[in-house]
């Protein structure tokens, strides 16, 4: 099922105002950022992606703040997510209600 996503107010697309809902993607790490090696798994291929705990959101996302604990070192899909995109408005809306 695809969810359509229309007409949403440009004001309420913040990431402020969201709780991270990208940070329940896969992320693989394509290029080297830094990304700490606590937070990369790797797949039986050799494959990295970020890690993500059992209850499915990044390892590096503080669950207080919603903030990214390594944001000056997060892989490059993170820094190239952008907000307002489709991909964006589908997970908060899969994720916010």
């Amino acid at each position: 099922m695809q969810i359509e996503i229309t007409n949403v107010p440009a004001a309420q697309v913040s990431c402020a105002n969201c709780r991270a809902s990208c940070c329940r993607l896969e992320v693989m790490i394509i290029s080297d950022t830094g990304v700490p090696a606590e937070h990369i798994a790797v797949d039986a291929r050799g494959g990295e992606t970020m890690r993500r705990l059992a209850d499915g959101w990044c390892s590096a996302l503080d669950r207080d703040t919603f903030d990214c604990t390594i944001y000056d070192n997060r892989p490059w899909i993170c820094r190239e997510f952008e907000m307002g995109s489709y991909e964006c408005l589908d997970e908060r809306s899969a994720h916010n209600g």
